[in-house]
């Protein structure tokens, strides 16, 4: 397995919430909600309207530690489920499959945005971009990588700034600046 990385660029991810927007509302909503939660798509997919809508904060228990979590609904993602939720019923999910009518499945997610780095030529994107995503942009914002390891539920700020890509960043910066003068 490929790890995958986060969308450190803003215009980039601009870009490709742009793309999604165009080409299906419902990718462009759950790329939005990956971004803005830092939740993994196997904790959001099975959402359902009445969950989000008119909502501050959610409550859920993460499906792969069992632990319980509460986020902050970011302003602008309130506002995107509020447009995306309008004329829904509380209780369709908000990620549907339209065929099942059953939540889009982990592959579902990974195709959709794989499909989406595709498009900007960019590999190594995942289901787990999204979270990376938050986390890389929240650390550039605030450069408060305790506050991150407890939101991931990481056991060490070092696992935590090596996913989201900020140990790399830092390598990568080392070595390019590296001079022996020759």
């Amino acid at each position: 397995m490929n790890t995958v990385q986060p969308i450190r660029d803003m215009d980039t991810v601009l870009d490709i919430a742009n793309y999604l927007k165009r080409k299906n509302e419902r990718d462009y909503v759950m790329f939005m909600t990956g971004i803005y939660s830092g939740l993994r798509v196997s904790d959001f997919r099975k959402f359902r309207v009445g969950t989000v809508r008119g909502k501050d904060h959610i409550s859920i228990r993460e499906k792969k530690t069992g632990k319980e979590k509460r986020f902050l609904i970011n302003k602008n993602l309130k506002r995107i489920f509020a447009e995306y939720t309008k004329g829904k019923d509380d209780l369709e999910y908000l990620f549907e499959n339209p065929r099942t009518h059953k939540p889009i499945s982990r592959q579902q997610a990974w195709n959709i945005i794989k499909d989406a780095g595709r498009q900007f030529d960019i590999d190594d994107l995942g289901t787990h971009t999204m979270r990376k995503t938050f986390g890389y942009h929240l650390y550039q914002k605030t450069k408060d990588a305790a506050m991150l390891m407890k939101l991931f539920n990481h056991s060490d700020i070092h696992i935590t700034l090596r996913y989201i890509g900020v140990e790399q960043d830092c390598t990568d910066k080392a070595i390019s600046e590296l001079n022996f003068g020759i």
